[in-house]
């Protein structure tokens, strides 16, 4: 099995080196303008991915999310969240990597086979990095009012840390 997958990809570029040579296609002119246009792409999404970074940076080193999780801890404890899981809801939809250290965070302290462990799994899983998203998509096509993807995107995330205790209940006793 691993020989056929140190071959897979290889054999892929082949088959398609050989599909646009036998229907005449200037393979290199058309890989080369593609490249041109993925980098043209990644030029004008960059500003907006910029402000998302600094925006992620500093709602981090003010201590923003710490504020909003104490406010939030009551509701979420009343829906059964574990409130080690409160500030991991709060930053997935904002920063993939952040969530993912504080994903490792709640491994360390509560262990990956623990309740709020696999809630912590489930969540990561099921839900999005909204913000990044929207940025990079929307930013892309230079569509500039979102109009209801954001707020349905957050709805399907705060719908995620909800549904992922209950699944976690139920599924995984």
């Amino acid at each position: 099995m691993d020989k056929i997958a140190s071959f897979l990809v290889p054999g892929c570029i082949a088959l398609v080196l050989c599909f646009g040579c036998f229907r005449r296609v200037p393979v290199f002119s058309v890989f080369t303008q593609g490249a041109k246009e993925g980098l043209e792409n990644c030029l004008s999404i960059l500003p907006t991915l910029v402000g998302l970074l600094m925006g992620i940076s500093m709602l981090k080193a003010s201590g923003a999310f710490d504020v909003l999780s104490s406010f939030l801890e009551p509701a979420m404890k009343s829906l059964g969240v574990p409130s080690d899981l409160i500030p991991l809801a709060l930053m997935k939809p904002v920063s993939g990597s952040g969530s993912t250290a504080l994903l490792t965070e709640i491994f360390s302290s509560n262990g990956p086979d623990s309740f709020t462990g696999r809630v912590a799994s489930v969540l990561c899983a099921s839900s999005e990095t909204t913000f990044y998203c929207t940025a990079v998509y929307f930013g892309s096509v230079n569509i500039r009012n979102t109009r209801h993807a954001v707020p349905a995107a957050l709805a399907a995330d705060a719908a995620a840390c909800v549904v992922s205790v209950l699944s976690v209940r139920l599924l995984l006793p």
